[in-house]
């Protein structure tokens, strides 16, 4: 019972914070994110991440994005797919770049400068889609840009993570084995997109008119969680973030005729419980320790970290023929590394890529720029409808 009192402490006190955060103008996922600050071992030290918690946030991450998907347009997605790539791989070169050199200048070796660049060349549009849900710019060409970048950064990310473990980490293993397991890994993600493209022309029509014949209350809304759970599980078990399969699956419940339906009943569940705990999840991650001591490489690696996907993808933008407001949108959109910056430092951190003198301060700089993602989107997307308004 103690999981259920701090449930009951974490909702009422992401409420309270959430009311005084729209009272504030601050966009809604900060005010979550500094409960679990404030509340974490960060601060006060009342709630830790348990395995139950951790559970509910991942359960959070997945709804989001596939309520992200559901309402997203998918001719807009295909329309700006080439503007996505463009941005996507202006948004990892110059992090990967900049961020890799800078780190040299406090002692990393060149394996682990590389490794952090790549870090922080992750993009997690979770958070991006929460800001971008409350301005309702999801239906954007923005909006469709920051989507289609985001999932083609994630793909870039995870192969530049699969080939600096193979070539660098799991020591013991022969370079044959190495170069077989990369094989593997990228044959695994080519079958998930062919997989995902079924799932959209018939798996998913049939399933949700299959349950629709069943006599039982809310078969639909069932069916569509089930695909939802289940193609993220499938997209983590080809190394892939479980966020880009939810992705993928609330696009295709969002072609049939049971969107609406879907989007009733899991929207007010999503918001109620599991999404709010995610972001708070984010702030349970902050820790202080050692801040005297890496206060410069925290400093260097979040203005960097904020920066080098602003300016890059921002850049990748205006290559791809955008004003330079709407540029502003979609680098500010591209900005949050949450949890996938979380995800890659770890799996790093364990195969050897990173000492763990610089592995806390990463993390905090991870939070921090994460932090400031949503204030960056939403003085853009404002400055952009203001420029709108006034035409």
């Amino acid at each position: 019972m103690h999981f259920i009192g701090t449930l009951t402490l974490l909702l009422i006190t992401t409420l309270l914070a959430g009311h005084l955060g729209q009272r504030a103008g601050l966009p809604a996922v900060v005010p979550q994110i500094l409960v679990g600050v404030l509340l974490g071992p960060a601060m006060l030290g009342w709630v830790h991440a348990s395995t139950n918690l951790t559970t509910f946030a991942d359960i959070g991450v997945v709804i989001l994005m596939f309520l992200g998907g559901m309402e997203s347009d998918i001719d807009l997605l295909k329309r700006y797919l080439r503007p996505a790539l463009i941005v996507a791989c202006a948004g990892v070169i110059m992090p990967v770049a900049l961020i890799g050199l800078a780190s040299r200048f406090f002692g990393v070796s060149w394996t682990e400068a590389a490794f952090i660049g790549v870090i922080f060349s992750a993009t997690s549009v979770s958070i991006s889609v929460a800001v971008l849900k409350e301005f309702h710019y999801l239906d954007t060409r923005e909006g469709a840009t920051i989507l289609g970048a985001a999932v083609a950064d994630d793909i870039i990310g995870v192969i530049l993570l699969s080939v600096m473990i193979a070539i660098l980490g799991g020591e013991g293993m022969s370079t044959g084995g190495h170069q077989s397991n990369l094989v593997i890994v990228l044959a695994g993600q080519v079958a998930f997109f062919a997989f995902v493209y079924v799932l959209i022309r018939w798996v998913t029509p049939f399933l949700l008119h299959f349950s629709d014949r069943l006599m039982m209350t809310s078969s639909s809304t069932i069916m569509a969680m089930v695909i939802c759970l289940g193609t993220a599980w499938l997209a983590e078990e080809v190394g892939l973030s479980g966020a880009v399969g939810a992705f993928f699956a609330g696009i295709a419940v969002a072609q049939t005729d049971y969107k609406a339906e879907a989007l009733s009943d899991i929207e007010p569940l999503g918001y109620a419980t599991f999404i709010p705990l995610f972001f708070v999840s984010v702030g349970l991650n902050v820790r202080f320790d050692g801040i005297g001591r890496d206060w410069l490489f925290i400093l260097v690696l979040s203005v960097l970290g904020v920066l080098t996907k602003l300016w890059g993808c921002g850049l990748g933008a205006r290559i791809s023929g955008f004003q330079w407001l709407s540029a502003n949108v979609i680098g500010s959109g591209m900005i949050s590394r949450g949890e996938m910056g979380l995800i890659t430092a770890q799996i790093g951190f364990a195969a050897g890529l990173l000492r763990e003198d610089f592995y806390s301060a990463i993390i905090l700089a991870i939070i921090i720029v994460t932090m400031i993602a949503p204030f960056m989107l939403k003085r853009d997307i404002v400055k952009q409808q203001a420029y709108t308004a006034s035409e």
